[in-house]
């Protein structure tokens, strides 16, 4: 009698573990053709924010990318406050600070999104949109990514963490580690919060267009509700208190290597970040070809084929230590207001602005790389 009301709550627990793992699939997919077709119809990109600032001056893109990033911590912090959301058993504040990840693996990655034309998630898109040079750059960044994670890299990667992760006991979000200084409780904690999402719209607001609605302001607002909606997704609808999985919202490095994986040997129904990475790419794809802006790009010669393996290559080992993309740190893990992904954050800008200027330099012409294009098949040295 026992023994058959325990393989009665095994199996009910065996089933709802499949129905939430097929809720996260559905829910991930559904977020990641929104945003898919909302990077392709606007083609934000951050690295080309970097460049026009870098190279123009220009802060147009990035008071876009403030405005998003501005909504994304109120509303985060409003759903912490007001209902819940586990935003401590995300990876971004869980762990420490790896603080030498998050500078190094950001400055790697800044200069592997110039090689490759775009950070990730904009080089996914362009993968949607029928670019064979940016679905090489993905390719590699899922490679290197996951050689990095459980790989020939992950043993350096591990003795990384062990040496360069700080694990302060206030916590490893900002408004925690300047508050316990100041002896401020929780009440003070949530004012430096809101005044950090703030701050990052006051930046984006002096922007005369984003006053008012136009293309920017709606990049930024479903950029802020995509981003939302993640952590919604795996912190409270799909959020087992038993067996809680990871909390997470949009992210593109980690997610594109398990992709890799899930495609060649996976089991079941994706992970929620497969799930995004792949709704990412119909989404780019569905908006391409219904607006007819779908086409077959490839590569201008073997240099161009060897800038994209490098940039990809740097992406995925720097995403990997910096634990996050131009997305997953800059959006996502910010969010949160975690200090590491505002080191991150910033080793991405500086590795971007550095890469930039190499590149007006000469240092990354497509001769300077051309022997790179014998790692790939198919193409003439």
């Amino acid at each position: 009698m026992f023994a058959e009301s325990d393989k009665r709550d095994a199996d009910r627990e065996g089933a709802d573990e499949v129905e939430i793992a097929l809720w996260r699939a559905a829910a991930g997919f559904a977020l990641g053709l929104f945003t898919g077709a909302l990077l392709q119809r606007t083609r934000y990109c951050f690295m080309g924010a970097v460049s026009d600032w870098t190279v123009f001056g220009s802060l147009r893109r990035l008071r876009v990318w403030a405005m998003a990033a501005g909504l994304a911590v109120l509303g985060v912090r409003a759903s912490a406050t007001l209902a819940g959301l586990p935003l401590a058993e995300s990876p971004y504040l869980r762990d420490g600070i790896f603080w030498l990840g998050a500078l190094g693996g950001g400055l790697l990655f800044g200069i592997g999104m110039v090689l490759a034309g775009g950070c990730a998630s904009r080089c996914l898109v362009r993968a949607g949109e029928g670019s064979v040079r940016a679905l090489l750059a993905v390719l590699m960044l899922a490679i290197s990514a996951f050689a990095t994670m459980a790989g020939p890299l992950a043993p350096l990667h591990g003795w990384l963490r062990a040496v360069g992760t700080a694990r302060p006991e206030a916590g490893a979000a900002l408004p925690d580690l300047m508050a316990a200084p100041l002896g401020l409780g929780t009440g003070g904690t949530l004012l430096l919060s809101l005044l950090a999402g703030g701050a990052l719209l006051a930046f984006a607001l002096a922007e005369p267009r984003l006053r008012r609605p136009s293309r920017e302001s709606a990049t930024a607002l479903g950029l802020a509700a995509a981003v939302l909606a993640g952590w919604w997704i795996t912190g409270m609808f799909t959020h087992d208190l038993f067996e809680p999985g990871p909390v997470v919202s949009l992210s593109f490095v980690g997610p594109l290597a398990r992709t890799v994986w899930f495609l060649m040997a996976g089991e079941g129904w994706p992970g929620f970040g497969v799930a995004v990475v792949l709704g990412v790419l119909a989404g780019s794809f569905a908006a391409a070809r219904g607006s007819g802006e779908f086409r077959f790009d490839g590569f201008v010669d073997g240099g161009d084929a060897g800038r994209h393996l490098a940039g990809g290559l740097l992406m995925g080992v720097g995403g990997t230590l910096a634990m996050g993309c131009t997305v997953g740190q800059g959006l996502t893990g910010l969010s949160t207001l975690s200090a590491g992904s505002l080191l991150a954050l910033l080793g991405i800008v500086l590795g971007g602005r550095l890469g930039v200027r190499l590149l007006a330099a000469g240092l990354f012409h497509p001769r300077a790389l051309r022997g790179m294009s014998r790692m790939s098949p198919g193409t003439r040295p």
